[in-house]
């Protein structure tokens, strides 16, 4: 086994208490390597439960701010997209309603058996596939009847889902003297949802200049398309993340 780390399929990780590891974000984030000072014996991790203790507060402290400010503009945006008739927000509030599972995920996950965790993803990957498929069929619908969303509308609400995906980055940012693969995690899912809320800018700007639904339609399509694959993350998350953890101690072990 390399002595310069462990690759995990769900990451990045967050610290769950003495001896034990619970990855965290896994959908959003994809591979991302443990720092080899992570890789703490059970031992060293016993040996301080106090600051064990105080992490995790500190962590799922952090991921619950996150999920909520990523529900309420979940219902900013759904609702201003159902308001303006807009394809990309109604996409994009799948995204924000994504990143609130895969949060709540890592929130519970620090105090809750593997059993109720699986059972957990499982709920929040229904949860998540609701939007997604509304989002389709949204998008389908606006190909029938393409009438342009107001780009005002649509620019503003899609400035105010950058700004709070800002600020989700800067908290979990915080978190980075807890593993540098959180933080790592946290600036990937910065980029990426912050590159749907760029398109959606594009499009409200470009419909300011052409009156047309096209604009809104095409990142509407690519949101909605990228998004279909969320619920099945989730879902792989919550199954995977215990064995994957478990496998990984085993092979620490047989070293």
């Amino acid at each position: 086994m390399r002595r310069s780390g462990v690759r995990f399929p769900l990451a990045p990780l967050v610290h769950a208490g003495p001896g034990f590891y619970s990855p965290g974000l896994a959908s959003l984030y994809g591979w991302v390597k443990l720092p080899s000072r992570c890789q703490h014996s059970e031992k060293q991790q016993r040996s301080s439960p106090v600051a064990n203790s105080l992490g995790a507060q500190k962590i799922r402290r952090a991921v619950l701010i996150v999920a909520l400010l990523n529900l309420a503009y979940f219902f900013v945006e759904f609702f201003g997209a159902l308001a303006i008739g807009s394809a990309s927000l109604f996409a994009d509030s799948a995204d924000f309603l994504e990143d609130t599972a895969i949060n709540l995920l890592v929130f519970f996950a620090v105090a809750w058996p593997a059993a109720r965790r699986r059972t957990a993803g499982s709920v929040l990957a229904a949860l998540i596939l609701i939007p997604a498929i509304a989002a389709i069929v949204t998008v389908v619908a606006k190909i029938m009847n393409p009438v342009a969303p107001s780009p005002q509308g649509l620019t503003g609400i899609a400035l105010g889902a950058l700004v709070v995906n800002v600020i989700c980055a800067v908290l979990l940012m915080q978190l980075r003297d807890e593993g540098s693969s959180l933080a790592t995690g946290a600036w990937l899912a910065a980029r990426n949802d912050a590159l749907a809320n760029l398109l959606i800018i594009a499009a409200g700007l470009l419909t300011f200049v052409w009156e047309t639904a096209w604009f809104d339609i095409v990142v509407g399509a690519i949101i909605a398309v990228i998004n279909l694959s969320a619920a099945k993350e989730v879902w792989e998350a919550s199954r995977e993340e215990h064995d994957s953890v478990e496998e990984a101690f085993a092979d620490m072990d047989e070293d």
